[in-house]
């Protein structure tokens, strides 16, 4: 075995030994975060282990990490951004640690070339509000929250769980916070999803609540909940059906539609002609998911066709791949997606009888 080589580290506060090509002891300065780091009873660095194959264990605040020399680099990675991020004051859990995972991966999966040094550290996008900070945990993901800070109009379109809603609320409260926004506006489409809701009681917010109670989700998870209380009652935060956009420039907003692939050609084209000075506009849906009636064409499926070569327009898909919900959320994405896109079974044309003698060949 050749003699321990130390090898910087994108860490301030870790250092790393490496004792041939395929092992390394990763050492870092701060117990606690450390302790923290490996998770409880190690369940941090065995997901490490699962995901990329690898040996890892820990020793006070050391780990030795051994298997292939990709992989390890990768974990290295991954750890060195998921400690940095203890000591600015966050934290770390099981979705954390697959963000930086699938994070590290993916950086080398987007090196081609033999020549090209491989990253000594992650850098991830993020959005910060005073409540939270969001890191991003897919590339895709990453994609999408760097086109929602340079782009005036986004769609970012794929399978539920992607978390395409979610930032793009956050981003909206992001810039309200930053004084870059005067208000948010937030609107969906009120489609039933196969249901039938009938009447609903009560004044307009309480009639269209339901439909809209996963942007609130997201608004109060960004946002102390009394702050969203006022900014709704003051009109800064408007929540409104898509039907009230009709007529309106939106200027100095924010402006979300969600569950887009529910609007008509016409609603679509509406909504997009709203946009305003010093506006930026997210779009999201699932061109998979269409409650519309049966020979209505979606207007997000429409947009995307004619918008594609629109200069100034991003557009960001999602794939099963993204889903950063339960795993399990993937996969049954996935199997939908199978089932839906194999080619139907082949069928022999039906016979046609021989015409009998005297009748004629051809239909009067």
């Amino acid at each position: 075995m050749n003699a321990p080589e130390v090898v910087t580290s994108s860490s301030r506060s870790a250092k790393t030994v490496a004792t041939d090509a395929n092992h390394f002891i990763l050492t870092f300065e701060n117990n606690r975060h450390a302790s923290e780091l490996f998770g409880q009873f190690e369940q941090n660095l065995k997901l490490l282990e699962q995901r990329l194959q690898i040996k890892a264990s820990a020793r006070g605040n050391s780990v030795s990490i051994s298997g292939d020399i990709m992989a390890t680099n990768q974990a290295r990675r991954a750890l060195d951004f998921l400690y940095a991020r203890l000591q600015s004051g966050g934290s770390v859990d099981a979705s954390d640690v697959e963000g930086a995972i699938r994070m590290a991966v993916a950086a080398d999966d987007q090196l081609t070339l033999p020549t090209m040094e491989r990253k000594a550290k992650l850098s991830m996008a993020q959005i910060s509000t005073r409540k939270k900070t969001i890191v991003a945990r897919t590339p895709t993901q990453d994609a999408y929250m760097r086109a929602l800070e340079r782009a005036e109009l986004v769609f970012g379109t794929g399978p539920a769980g992607t978390g395409k809603t979610y930032l793009a609320v956050a981003q909206a409260a992001q810039l309200l916070e930053r004084g870059a926004v005067d208000k948010i506006i937030l609107s969906r489409p009120a489609v039933e999803a196969g249901e039938r809701l009938g009447f609903l009681p009560g004044d307009m917010k309480e009639k269209v609540d339901p439909y809209l109670r996963p942007l609130y989700d997201a608004l109060y998870d960004m946002m102390p909940g009394d702050k969203v209380e006022r900014a709704i009652t003051a009109g800064v935060i408007e929540i409104a059906p898509l039907a009230f956009m009709r007529g309106r420039t939106l200027a100095n907003a924010a402006i979300i539609l969600d569950e887009a692939q529910n609007t008509t050609q016409m609603q679509m084209k509406m909504f997009l002609t709203r946009l305003g000075e010093n506006s930026r506009m997210i779009i999201t849906g699932d061109p998979s998911q269409v409650d519309l009636p049966r020979g209505v064409k979606s207007g997000l499926v429409e947009a995307l066709e004619i918008l594609n070569d629109v200069e100034g327009v991003s557009f960001v898909r999602f794939k099963d791949v993204d889903v950063v919900r339960h795993p399990l959320v993937g996969r049954i994405v996935r199997a939908y997606d199978a089932q839906y896109t194999q080619p139907a079974p082949y069928q022999a044309p039906a016979m046609q009888a021989s015409p009998q003698a005297g009748e004629s060949e051809t239909a009067e």
